[in-house]
């Protein structure tokens, strides 16, 4: 199993999410490109959120930032992602550098949390999102990885196979349960925000 992977971890903490879901896809919302009819679901969509003062350009940044608490790590993260002119992979291929090293030990007990507090602050923090994703019912939201080398999709996603999208889909499911309870419930550590404090000050919203 890859460093990388979540999949152990979400069969050991959080079982009520493990195993493959399959939809018909004619019935989907799919989460594909930034710029597609549903591309606001996607976590690299440019949506700011602010959390203690600070703004994170999107869920995806947000997200990554959680995985780290060492001040040198995250501040060189940051600065990655600035020379990338914050394009929308930055985030995630250079937080993956420092991962095996510095990525916080509890990262696998609260990863889904994690995602559910970044979902849950897009929701409370932009109205398209919000808006978007009411549009949305009555389909089942899907993360279609469908174009990647690899056989098998990763926890967050599915793939096309005879007309029918397999696979994990946490962020499609979890899209899902925001829609139809209007709140996702999560357990953070308590620390789990103290890296914001860390961050460069010149990410720092003035009040």
């Amino acid at each position: 199993m890859s460093f990388y992977s979540i999949a152990e971890f979400i069969k050991e903490y959080y079982p009520q999410y493990w195993g493959y879901v399959e939809y018909d896809a004619e019935r989907c919302a799919i989460i594909c490109k930034v710029q597609d009819e549903w591309g606001i679901f996607c976590n690299f969509a440019k949506t700011p959120l602010k959390v203690k003062d600070y703004t994170f350009n999107s869920s995806e940044e947000l997200f990554q930032l959680m995985k780290f608490k060492d001040s040198a790590v995250l501040k060189n993260i940051v600065a990655g992602i600035t020379a990338n002119d914050n394009k929308s992979d930055a985030i995630k291929m250079t937080a993956k550098s420092y991962e095996k090293k510095y990525r916080r030990e509890d990262w696998g007990r609260m990863v889904i949390d994690a995602m559910k507090f970044c979902l849950q602050t897009k929701y409370e923090q932009c109205e398209e999102f919000r808006n978007r994703l009411k549009e949305s019912s009555g389909y089942y939201i899907v993360e279609d990885q469908s174009s990647f080398i690899k056989s098998n999709p990763d926890a967050w996603g599915v793939k096309l196979k005879d007309g029918r999208f397999v696979g994990p889909n946490l962020l499609g499911r979890l899209l899902m349960e925001l829609r139809d309870n209007g709140c996702l419930e999560y357990n953070l550590p308590d620390d789990a925000l103290d890296f914001i404090e860390e961050l460069p000050k010149k990410m720092s919203v003035s009040s």
